[in-house]
This record gives C-alpha cells, sequence and structure tokens, in this order.
C-alpha cells in the first residue's frame, strides 16, 4: 500500500504565509528581549553627544562616561547574544496551533493508536481529521509580544528614545565628532562641521517664508524689517559676527555673543568670521506704498440715484483698507438763487472702500457703491479721491476726479422745485425766509392737477407751516433744519412717484369709459380719444409699478432688473390695445368689446395677486414666515451667549461696545441685546419675553423652544418626502434647543452656541424642505403657484426667494438686506479672522472663531 501524505503536511503547505509571519515575529521578540538593554544604552549615548553636553562637562567626566558606556555596551551585546535563541519551525507552530480552539495543527500531527482495521473507528478517525482540517485552514499569523514592561519596569528604554528624538530635532550630528578632539586639560574645539546657524524671518504681513542662511551663499534680497537671528557654537570667541545692515546705533552686544538679532533695514554686508564662516550682501527691498485709480469702465447711476464706482488698487503685499473722499468744488458751484449764501460747513464724504473677502489683495478690481441722494451736496460740483494704505501704514492716492455728486433725479416740476428748495435750506439755515417763500408761491392757488392728491397738498402745507413757524421765531437749528430736509425729501418722493393705487383707478375708469363709448356707438374721434387715454393711464401705472419693484426687489433670479420685465410685460399690453384698435377701427366692435373685457380681466388678476401679498397668505406662506422669524430669534439668542461668553473669559475686551458690533437687530453693541424683535405670530408671554430681550438666556431660550413647538403643531398638511423631511428637520431643531436650554443653565456657553448653530442650521434644514413641499403641493394642484405678482412672474417666498420653473424653490437673488452688505460682511469676517489669531483670548473662544470660519 503506498505512503499517503500526512495531513499536517498539506495542512502546513498551505499555511506557509502565516507561519513565516509568525516565524518571523519570533525572531523579532527574543531580538528585542535579548538586546533592548544595548540599544538603550547606545540611544542614550548617541543623544548626549549629540546634544553637545561632552562640551560643557569636564574632559575627565567625559571620558569616563564614554568607557563606562562601552563597557556596558560590550556586556549587554554579550548578555543579549548569550541569550538569544534561534526560533525552530515547530515553535512557530505551535504558537499557531495555541491561537486556534482545539489546538488542529497538533491533532493533524497525531496518528490513530487504537482501532486500526475497525471499519467503525477508521470513519470516526477520518471525520475527526476533517474537522481539524477545516479549522487549520482558518489560522492566521501570530503577533509576536513585544512588551518589555515586566524586564524594563522604570521605562528606561523610553527616556533614552525621547532623548534621541530630542537630539534630532534640536542637536547636530556633527557635534558628535568633536569628542575625538579633546584631550585632557584641553577644552573641545570647534566641529569638524557648520558651528553656527542663521535664519531671516521677513515681515509677517509678507506672507514670505522664512531663509536659512546655512544654505544661502553671495547675494540675499530680503524685505526691509526682516529679523535676523544667528546663534554661534563652541568656544566663545572663536566666531564672530560683522554687519552693516542693522544701523544699530545704541546699546550693541558684542560680535561674539552666542545669540544675536537685529532688523534689515538697508542694504549692507553680513559676514561671520571664525571656521566655517560665510559672507553675504544683502539688498532690502523697500515696501512700495500702495496705488489706486479709477476705472473709466462701468460707471453708472441708477434711477434712484445709487453710484456705482468702480476702481483697482494693487500693492507688493495686500491692500489692507481704503477710503473714498468726496469734497465739496466750491469754486466750480454756479452761486446763484439759493447757493449765493456762504455754505454751513460740512465734513467731506468718507466711505470706506469695498475690499475682496477671499483671494488675494495684491491686485484687485471692487466697485464703490453708495447711494448719496439725500446729501445736502446732491448734484452739486464735487472732488472724489481714493486713499488705500497697506500692513505699515503707507498710503496711497489716486489722482483727484471732478464730477457732479451722483443723486437720484426727479423729473416731476413740483417734486424738482421741492428738493431744490430742500438743498437750498442744507446749503444754509440762512435761506430760510427764501425757502418759505418760494413754497408758499408754488402752493398759492395751485392748478388742477398740480398736487397728485390730498394727501401730498396737505403735507405740504404742513411742512411749510412748520417751517415759516422756526423761521418766525429764529428756532431753526440744525435738529430742526434736518428733521424738515427729511419730510421735504419724502414729500418730493410722494410727488414723483405718486400712489400706485390711484394710477390703477385711473386706469380702471378708462377702460369703463372705452368700454362704455363702444357700446353707445361713440364717433371715431372719441373712441381715439379714449383709447390714448387708456395708453397713458396703463403706462403711467406700469412705470411705477417698475420703480416700486426696482427699490424694492432689486433683481430677479435670472440677472434681469424688474424693469426690464415690466418693460416687456408693458409691451404685451400695448399689442393688446393695438389689437383693440385695431379691431374698433375696422368696425369690429364685438370682437373689440371681447378684447377689452380680457384685458380687463387680466388687469384685475394682477390688482387681486398684488393685494393677496400681505392678508391673503396661504398657511404655507404664514409658516414659513413664522419660522423665519424663530430663525431670527435664535440668531440673536446665540450672538447674546457669544458676548457673555467674551466677557466671561476676557472681562476688559468690551465686545458689547464696539460701535462695529452690529446685532440681528441692526443696532450697535454697548452691551445690549441683539436679538431679532420680530413679531410673535401668536406666542406666548414667554416667547414675548424673549423677543423683547428681557429674562435669562436659558429662558427666552425656553421660551423660543415652546413657540417652535406651537409652530410645529399649526404646520399645514404636507405630503411626500420633503414635507418628512422638513418635520425631522424641525425635530432636531426642537432638540438641538433643548440641549443649548439645558447648557445655558450649567453655564456653558460654549456647548450652548454648538447647540444653538445645530438649532439654526436645522431650522433652515426645514425651511428648505418645506418650500420644495408646497412648491410640488402647488405644481400638483394645476401650477398655479402661491400668486403672480406681476404679468407671469411669480410673486416671491416669505424668505425674498423665487420659485423657479416647475415649482422648485431656488433663486440667484442676494437675501441680504440694506446698504452695501458686502461691506458689511467683510468687516465681520476680518473682525472673526483677526480675533481668532489673538493668542490672549481663551481658547474655547477661539475655537469658536475657527468653526465660524470654517462655516462662513
Amino acid at each position: 500500500m503506498p505512503n499517503q501524505e500526512r495531513p499536517i503536511t498539506t495542512v502546513l503547505n498551505r499555511l506557509r504565509r502565516p507561519l513565516s509571519l509568525t516565524w518571523a515575529g519570533l525572531i523579532a521578540e527574543r531580538l528585542v528581549r535579548a538586546f533592548w538593554p544595548f540599544w538603550t544604552v547606545l540611544a542614550a549615548s548617541a543623544a548626549a553627544l549629540m546634544l553637545g553636553l561632552h562640551e560643557v562637562l569636564p574632559v575627565e567626566v567625559v571620558w569616563v562616561t564614554l568607557m563606562l558606556a562601552g563597557l556596558a555596551l560590550v556586556v549587554f551585546a554579550g548578555f543579549g547574544i548569550a541569550r538569544f535563541r534561534w526560533p525552530r519551525r515547530a515553535e512557530a507552530v505551535a504558537r499557531m496551533d495555541a491561537a486556534l480552539p482545539g489546538h488542529p495543527l497538533a491533532a493533524l500531527a497525531d496518528a490513530q493508536a487504537i482501532g486500526k482495521g475497525d471499519l467503525a473507528s477508521e470513519r470516526l478517525w477520518q471525520a475527526h481529521q476533517s474537522r481539524m482540517t477545516e479549522r487549520a485552514a482558518k489560522a492566521h499569523a501570530v503577533s509576536p509580544d513585544l512588551k518589555l514592561s515586566r524586564y524594563d519596569t522604570f521605562g528606561l528604554r523610553y527616556v533614552a528614545l525621547l532623548g534621541l528624538l530630542v537630539a534630532l530635532l534640536f542637536g547636530s550630528v556633527w557635534r558628535v565628532g568633536s569628542v575625538g578632539t579633546m584631550t585632557s586639560g584641553n577644552a573641545p574645539q570647534l566641529a569638524a562641521g557648520p558651528a553656527w546657524e542663521g535664519w531671516v524671518d521677513p515681515p509677517a504681513y509678507t506672507g514670505l517664508p522664512s531663509l536659512y542662511l546655512n544654505d544661502l551663499e553671495g547675494q540675499i534680497s530680503v524685505p526691509s524689517g526682516s529679523r535676523v537671528t544667528v546663534r554661534l557654537y563652541g568656544e566663545v570667541g572663536a566666531l564672530n559676527l560683522s554687519e552693516t545692515v542693522s544701523e544699530r546705533t545704541g546699546e550693541v552686544g558684542a560680535a561674539t555673543d552666542s545669540d544675536q538679532s537685529f532688523d534689515i533695514l538697508r542694504n549692507g554686508e553680513l559676514r561671520i568670521d571664525g571656521p566655517g564662516g560665510r559672507e553675504w550682501k544683502v539688498f532690502a527691498k523697500a515696501d512700495t506704498p500702495p496705488a489706486v485709480e479709477f476705472m473709466e469702465e462701468g460707471v453708472k447711476t441708477t434711477f434712484d440715484g445709487q453710484m456705482s464706482q468702480p476702481f483697482r488698487a494693487r500693492d507688493d503685499y495686500g491692500v489692507t483698507g481704503g477710503t473714498a473722499i468726496f469734497n465739496l468744488d466750491l469754486a466750480q458751484v454756479d452761486r446763484k438763487y439759493g447757493l449765493q449764501a456762504e455754505p454751513e460747513p460740512r465734513e467731506p464724504i468718507q466711505l470706506d472702500l469695498p475690499m475682496p473677502i477671499t483671494g488675494d489683495r495684491a491686485a484687485f478690481s471692487e466697485r464703490l457703491i453708495e447711494n448719496l441722494s439725500q446729501h445736502p451736496w446732491a448734484h452739486l460740483p464735487v472732488t472724489l479721491s481714493l486713499r488705500v494704505k497697506d500692513a505699515v501704514d503707507q498710503d496711497g492716492t489716486s489722482e483727484t476726479l471732478q464730477m457732479k455728486l451722483p443723486a437720484r433725479r426727479f423729473f416731476d416740476p413740483l417734486a424738482a422745485a421741492v428738493i431744490e428748495q430742500r438743498r437750498d435750506l442744507l446749503w444754509s439755515r440762512i435761506n430760510g425766509h427764501r425757502v418759505t417763500q418760494v413754497l408758499r408761491a408754488i402752493s398759492y392757488k395751485p392748478e388742477p392737477g398740480l398736487f397728485r392728491s390730498e394727501t401730498s397738498y396737505l403735507r405740504f402745507r404742513m411742512i411749510l407751516r412748520k417751517l415759516e413757524t422756526r423761521v418766525s421765531l429764529n428756532s431753526l437749528d440744525e435738529d430742526a433744519r434736518d428733521e424738515i430736509a427729511q419730510a421735504l425729501w419724502d414729500l418730493a418722493v410722494l410727488l414723483e412717484d405718486g400712489d400706485i393705487g390711484d394710477a390703477l383707478e385711473r386706469m380702471r375708469e378708462a377702460q369703463e369709459r372705452l368700454s362704455e363709448a363702444m357700446k353707445n356707438g361713440a364717433t371715431d374721434e372719441e373712441i381715439a380719444r379714449l383709447m390714448q387715454e387708456l395708453r397713458d393711464a396703463t403706462q403711467d401705472y406700469l412705470r411705477q409699478k417698475s420703480q416700486q419693484a426696482q427699490r424694492e426687489d432689486g433683481t430677479d433670479q435670472r440677472g434681469q432688473t424688474p424693469q426690464d420685465m415690466m418693460q416687456m410685460s408693458q409691451q404685451d399690453l400695448q399689442d393688446m390695445m393695438d389689437r383693440i384698435q385695431e379691431l374698433m377701427e375696422q368696425g369690429r366692435f364685438a370682437e373689440a368689446q371681447q378684447a377689452l373685457e380680457e384685458f380687463q380681466e387680466m388687469m384685475e388678476n394682477l390688482r387681486v395677486t398684488e393685494g393677496q401679498g400681505q392678508n391673503g397668505q396661504s398657511p404655507g406662506q404664514q409658516a414659513m414666515e413664522g419660522l423665519a422669524e424663530t430663525l431670527r430669534n435664535q440668531q440673536g439668542l446665540s450672538d447674546q451667549a457669544f458676548r457673555d461668553l467674551q466677557e466671561q473669559f476676557n472681562p476688559n475686551s468690551q465686545s458689547g461696545q464696539s460701535q462695529s458690533n452690529e446685532g440681528q437687530s441692526g443696532g450697535e453693541g454697548r452691551g445690549q441685546s441683539h436679538e431679532g424683535q420680530g413679531q410673535g405670530n401668536g406666542a406666548e408671554d414667554g416667547n414675548q419675553q424673549a423677543e423683547n430681550g428681557q429674562g435669562s438666556l436659558a429662558d427666552r431660550q425656553e421660551a423660543l423652544r415652546r413657540e417652535l413647538e406651537r409652530q410645529r403643531g399649526n404646520l399645514p398638511g404636507m405630503g411626500g418626502e420633503a414635507g418628512e423631511r422638513a418635520r425631522d428637520a424641525l425635530d432636531r431643531a426642537g432638540r438641538a434647543m433643548e440641549g443649548a436650554e439645558e447648557s445655558l443653565r450649567s453655564e456653558d456657553l460654549a456647548e450652548a452656541i454648538d447647540r444653538q448653530s445645530e438649532a439654526m442650521e436645522a431650522l433652515r434644514d426645514g425651511m428648505r424642505n418645506m418650500g420644495e413641499a408646497l412648491a410640488e403641493e402647488n405644481q400638483n394642484a394645476g401650477g398655479q403657484g402661491e400668486a403672480f405678482g406681476q404679468l407671469g412672474e411669480q410673486g416671491s417666498d416669505p424668505l425674498g426667494r423665487t420659485p423657479g420653473q416647475g415649482g422648485q424653490v431656488g433663486t440667484q437673488d442676494s437675501l441680504l438686506q440694506g446698504e452695501d452688505v458686502y461691506r458689511r460682511a467683510r468687516e465681520l469676517l476680518d473682525e472673526i479672522r483677526r480675533r481668532s489669531g489673538e493668542g490672549e483670548r481663551p481658547e474655547v473662544e477661539r475655537n469658536y472663531l475657527r468653526r465660524l470660519l470654517d462655516r462662513f
């Protein structure tokens, strides 16, 4: 019978790789245990030599220590060789077998001792062997046990390793060679390698890296003000430093001092004399002043007087800020009428130039955007100059630009007259009597149509009476003058823009008169006159609607101004009216009457959808507005908690008193509450207390959480995945508010701020998903949407966003409102960056500021 291969042989052939790894682990384990004292002494000796300890100790102590270290290395090496035993293959198999349940490898190496020849016994043995083979197939390499804690109870190996790492970082391998030059009774000589080190650190604002002098030769070109640091090693006096770049004239240390620092202020030479010395020619690059200039392309002024002046600025290392200065060019003023008097002194107009939020400020282009329509110098000759500065407070000034101060123009004769008298009153209070005379002459027996409404006439007379009283009593001080000037401005705007309601009424009356004329068989001349009246009334209404849209909405999500959109809508209406007139001229009065009814229905739909913006809101819109108000209030609480955290860790920072510290409500800091003062939308007393900024932060957080629970209970029915996501997001917001409340009660402000941030993020997700759910419902209901603000134009949601095609929620519109919000955003980011870089602030505050920078 031929010899069969034993099962253990087959299994071990399959386990060759894990067996080899286990065997290598046994070798490493025995090497570590046998030779750890040897490499511990070796590492400690190398660390001591690289750190230069032999240079500060007596020669006798150094040599005795080296001899003892050498003897210890020989002893520990012999001890390790004697102790080390090369592992056998069977030991690796036994270690692998010990890691398996049932020791299958040992079982496979056994042979059947009894029962041979018995069929049942042999089958039982084969089944046992098969089971052990399956277990052995799961064998894997066993990790070596490299722990030496029971041998090295004091952790000497870690001490030696730490010393070696320190020596590699701060020491020098070249110092080891200096041991050979040490003789009895003499100090150590200079090492064969470099015995000095030097660095050049450019000013921080340049953003340039440091230079290592040991790697440089010949010429060096660095910014003026760079800091030079040189360290001399070895015997004092063997090396010395000389330089002509610092302009130092005061107390200067010796040229052989081991540690020297100075600033590069001019061109010159830097030299290290002695063994291994070197010489450099240093060129100090002066920091050039920044430059700024006007750009001719892109200059424009909108219909309401908002100017846009492009400019370009540059600096070698970056512009840090700038100012635009307007000065009255008195020599160019046409001194007529109210401008004959000497003007009252006024400070120049100074506006901060917008800076890029991100990116390089070494060269950039920006736009100065501002509306100065209400300034006393509006439309008067002025000079404009731009001034920028860099990190070292060097100024750069542009050329002076002569211009008339951009402002809104008034085309209505009465409005233009009111604005002119307002200008004369602001020019000098001496003109007060003259202004009253002119205004009274304007309003004396006014012709029909001069004033658009009785309201404007009554306001005109009230302003005139108040001004006459002040002038007659000689009590026209600056405050009263400014108050009257503001009233005149509001009156002029009313006279110029008119009342949209009046325009609608005139347009409807024109439609009715034309309809009656066609029914009664009026003459062609009469119909033509009524048709022209309808055209004029419609054009007047659309013009006023366009101006109102520009003042309130800006630009729409397609980058198209409302005026452009209104012009397209106006063209559609003109086409309809042309069609009506053409039908009437052809004698097809029935078709003309039907077209006129369609025109009336279209305008009626426009008026209905406009009226739904306030009182006709859907439940979904009301819920969205309530959540938006809750989000604003939560932002205010978070701002207050952050200021309390600042004052807790930095009482002298006066974080709440900065004039630029503008809170959610828009007010300045001064330690006051900055949370939103929104409408409660039916909130309970606790929420009203939170809105008014009363009570502790925890109580106000609790009231806000309860208000959110009330709003969640009143949500309209929303189906689909978007509605479910909205509810989940609001649930997360409620839990985050509860966590913030608990943290506030335990006075853990940092944790409370984190929870409040989570609550705000969840609220934003909920509002976004809720908007998508409402859009889906509107689309399923026939695509009518909430309302159409203009012809074919969908209305905006409570966040100011316009639904896109197909009811999808989204917008490219800017959700920021107010004047120059981009500059405000840049100021906030710059302030956060500045505070996050101040090392004296608490770590918890700086961590919070870094999280803000990461998020925004």
